[in-house]
């Protein structure tokens, strides 16, 4: 066991030391090249920022994997098993990645952007990979093919946008994007599954580079934006690994654990239901559903007067906290569905608190 924790610490240490070494080389050809993040009405940066960082995620991510695999292989001579759902995963992975580039060079109508992002999570259910029990969740186990087909569609398009939406501060969608691929780092070494524990751990080593030079790159000099290609990039391979570990049907799937879809849930919760709420706000407001707005969860806690840095300490500590109650919850044997609804309880009274606490300061 302790020998599978060296090879997790090598995956975290390449893709965070290549980062690291690349980040400023990108940063110097966007400078170069003008490949700038504009501020606007909508943003809260004043400042023109390389918008490139998020592209060292996905070769971060392929070189820790690889070499640490290589290395896994010829050390205790271990038998991959490479399944077709692997190779579509990162075809799939590949299409979300070179349209987010080239939407961060050339721009993108968001309604393209969604087409391109529907057809990447069609390559899920197509291989199998989708939500086919729901665990008891409203007293519900095993779903119908023509539910689990559009439902895991569905939820992978959530997650994917999600993460790329709540990319709205500095550390944000890296911030959660760590703590989440960390987690999964961790469930999915203790299931066993090194290969999909090397794939969170090698993307987490990214995204804490990022997150250094996001947060505290000087403006001008090494400060950088992920992109769409780095945020729709950590939202799809969060997605995938959300859909991976739920699973408990043969053969992709992992032995039965009760736990495992509440894990999922919860992980990618507070982004996710942000992004469902701005949506249903825009929807009864008579706005576009994809229309920019300021009314995301890390707007409106700025709004009450916050500066960036103690926004991002405010949602990490939300989220951290919604994973321990369900923690919490889950050891004191409460229902799924309970759960859930203490969940959305949770973040509803937060938003309402928000909303009040920003009406005191104007």
């Amino acid at each position: 066991m302790a020998i599978n924790y060296i090879y997790i610490i090598i995956a975290f240490a390449i893709s965070l030391v290549f980062s690291l070494v690349c980040t400023p080389l990108i940063v110097r050809l966007c400078n170069t090249h003008e490949l700038f993040d504009l501020p606007n009405a909508r943003k809260v940066h004043k400042y023109s920022i390389p918008r490139l960082g998020g592209t060292l995620f996905m070769p971060s991510l392929g070189l820790g994997a690889v070499i640490t695999l290589i290395i896994m292989y010829q050390t205790i001579n271990t038998n991959w098993e490479f399944r077709l759902s692997n190779v579509m995963m990162i075809i799939g992975a590949i299409i979300i990645y070179l349209f987010g580039i080239f939407d961060d060079l050339k721009g993108m109508k968001a309604t393209h952007k969604f087409i391109i992002q529907t057809i990447a999570a069609l390559i899920f259910p197509l291989c199998n990979l989708m939500i086919s029990n729901l665990h008891g969740l409203f007293g519900i186990h095993e779903i119908p093919i023509w539910i689990g087909y559009p439902l895991t569609v569905f939820v992978i398009l959530l997650i994917v946008n999600a993460i790329n939406l709540i990319d709205g501060i500095d550390g944000l969608a890296s911030g959660l994007a760590f703590l989440i691929l960390g987690s999964y780092a961790y469930l999915y070494h203790e299931l066993h599954a090194h290969l999909f524990s090397i794939i969170s751990t090698s993307l987490a080593g990214a995204t804490l580079a990022f997150f250094f030079f996001n947060m505290y790159g000087k403006v001008g000099r090494l400060k950088t934006f992920m992109g769409d290609s780095g945020s729709l990039f950590l939202g799809y391979v969060i997605a995938y690994l959300a859909i991976k570990y739920q699973m408990t049907q043969e053969p992709l799937g992992f032995p039965y654990r009760e736990e495992s879809l509440l894990i999922s849930f919860t992980l990618v919760f507070l982004p996710c239901i942000d992004v469902i709420r701005v949506a249903l706000w825009r929807k009864f407001n008579g706005k576009a559903m994809f229309e920019p707005d300021k009314t995301h969860i890390h707007h409106r806690i700025m709004q009450m007067g916050l500066d960036m840095h103690q926004t991002l300490a405010v949602i990490i500590t939300l989220f951290i906290s919604i994973c321990l109650i369900n923690y919490g919850l889950y050891v004191g044997e409460l229902a799924t569905a309970y759960i859930v609804g203490i969940d959305i309880a949770i973040y509803s009274v937060f938003i309402w608190v928000v909303g009040k606490l920003q009406l005191s300061t104007t």
